[in-house]
């Protein structure tokens, strides 16, 4: 996440498109659009929001133009779908609980559990589990809900390939993405956070429904890890025994757990060159097994001219904006939170040596000072592997790593802590 306020927004947008447009073979325009409405061959039978969800009946909210909730489109369930988009904090918990009530109406029906790709992008999105997934299980995986939380720059269609692998074993999925225009814009307790205490509100609502009820979050780079720390800063702040319910947290490809410049600067040009920037780059392995790291040494590969220039940029941005008093203290709050106190659960941090982004070093000492502090950790080192892509590059051990944690930790019966 970007921690802009309003005092300096306007100079230091300028300042970020100035370095953009450096970046001349790239579509920024693309990159940093604002989430559109949906629209579909079908938009004409689109069904209205009931009279308790429509926008007209919330309290106003800045920049309210074009406010979309929640809309369906197409009477046949197989390809219902819906859009929280970037106002659905508009509606609140009540739309939510719907989008949740609505994914079980169409599993009901027969429909595919996991909503259906889209061409434009929601910023939630409830995953239920396969039908049958593990219909001989004696544990709690339909209890269970993995909170999939995006990286900079992520979409849910980025997202879809986690959530099926949790949907297949009988887990419940969320996929939660911010759009880059709500952080470059962001306002310390503006819409970027509305949109994370809206889904803390639905997670806390979900595990009092009943009993047994479980919470595991899956995080990517510093952005999702960053959305973590205000989702638990949200859930100690209104109800502490949802707290208790989280019972693991996944850690992919983070952390940095200081505001730094260059990390920050890296992450953003990643998010806007893609495939052209050099942290998509890893190591060389000639191994094509999926159980097998690569572990020859890395090459020295530099950014192309145009990324930088962007970097130079950026980082100058940075060094200005998370030095400036009220988002410095906004940040080392929350990182302080996700140092010192998260939930008493297992946590299994996924990086690599090969990650230009976020420093291997950086995750394995937040790893140490975790283990000092007594909490269950686990980690692995995927060597070569570029930023957030350690499933793709290593799918075998990416998916053995999570199975032997979710089967280890949060699978196996816990003692009651309030026994």
């Amino acid at each position: 996440m970007a921690f802009f306020s309003a005092p300096l927004h306007r100079p230091l947008s300028a300042m970020a498109v100035a370095a953009f447009a450096a970046v001349t073979s790239i579509e920024l325009p693309d990159r940093l659009s604002h989430h559109h409405r949906l629209v579909g061959a079908n938009a004409g039978t689109a069904m209205p929001l009931p009279p308790s969800t429509k926008p007209e009946s919330a309290p106003p909210l800045p920049s309210t133009s074009a406010l979309s909730g929640l809309q369906f489109f197409s009477r046949n369930h197989h390809q219902a779908v819906f859009d929280l988009a970037a106002k659905a904090p508009v509606a609140s918990l009540p739309v939510m609980n719907m989008v949740y009530q609505y994914a079980r109406f169409t599993k009901a029906e027969g429909a595919t559990p996991a909503v259906p790709s889209l061409s434009t992008d929601a910023l939630y999105r409830w995953h239920l589990p396969h039908p049958g997934a593990r219909s001989g299980s004696s544990d709690d995986r339909s209890q269970t809900v993995v909170v999939l939380l995006g990286w900079l720059g992520s979409k849910q269609k980025h997202l879809k390939k986690y959530a099926e692998w949790y949907t297949s074993r009988g887990f419940h999925a969320v996929t939660f993405t911010l759009p880059m225009s709500d952080i470059v814009s962001y306002n310390v307790r503006g819409k970027a956070e509305k949109n994370v205490e809206m889904l803390s509100e639905h997670l806390a609502d979900w595990v009092r429904e009943e009993d047994g009820k479980k919470i595991v979050f899956h995080t990517f780079s510093n952005t999702g890890w960053l959305c973590y720390g205000v989702i638990l800063e949200n859930l100690q702040r209104q109800d502490p025994s949802a707290v208790h319910k989280i019972k693991g947290s996944i850690v992919d490809s983070a952390p940095v757990a200081v505001p730094d410049s260059q990390v920050w600067a890296l992450g953003f040009s990643a998010a806007i060159m893609k495939k052209h920037s050099v942290a998509t780059k890893g190591a060389i392995s000639n191994d094509t097994r999926s159980d097998v790291l690569a572990v020859e040494s890395q090459r020295e590969i530099k950014p192309a001219a145009t990324e930088a220039v962007l970097l130079s940029a950026l980082e100058k941005f940075f060094d200005v904006v998370l030095n400036y008093p009220a988002i410095n203290r906004r940040l080392s709050g929350v990182m302080e939170i996700l140092s010192s106190s998260q939930p008493n659960c297992p946590q299994l941090y996924i990086y690599s040596s090969a990650d230009r982004v976020i420093p291997a070093k950086s995750v394995e000492s937040f790893v140490e000072s975790q283990r000092k502090a007594g909490c269950e950790v686990r980690s692995c080192d995927f060597v070569s592997s570029p930023h957030v892509d350690h499933y793709r590059s290593n799918p075998g051990l990416y998916t053995s790593e999570l199975t032997k944690f979710l089967e280890d930790c949060v699978l196996t019966p816990q003692v009651d802590e309030s026994s």
